[in-house]
């Protein structure tokens, strides 16, 4: 299956939740190219930024467990990647 470059961001409302995000981030390791973590503590928020290389597949299991944990918000974007001639390429 074709991997794809992507990105991640995810907004943690309530501390109580970064365990188990943590515990997943651990489990995805292996897509995650680069984090950072930046809080917002004049709006009681937290924000993870994640770059990610991956299949559509493993992203989306990543993202989709995210999403399913309380008082945490998660958005990707994925790219498609093309050569010097316009035709789509393969990163892995």
């Amino acid at each position: 299956m074709e991997k794809r470059i992507g990105a991640a961001i995810i907004l943690i409302q309530e501390k109580t939740s970064i365990p188990e995000l943590n515990a997943i981030l651990n489990v995805h390791s292996d897509i995650i190219i680069a984090r950072q973590g930046l809080p917002l503590s004049d709006r009681n928020l937290n924000i993870i930024s994640l770059v990610l290389e991956g299949t559509t597949n493993d992203i989306s299991s990543l993202t989709g467990k995210i999403g399913k944990l309380k008082h945490i918000q998660v958005k990707s974007v994925l790219t498609k990647t093309k050569d010097e001639n316009g035709n789509k390429t393969n990163l892995g």
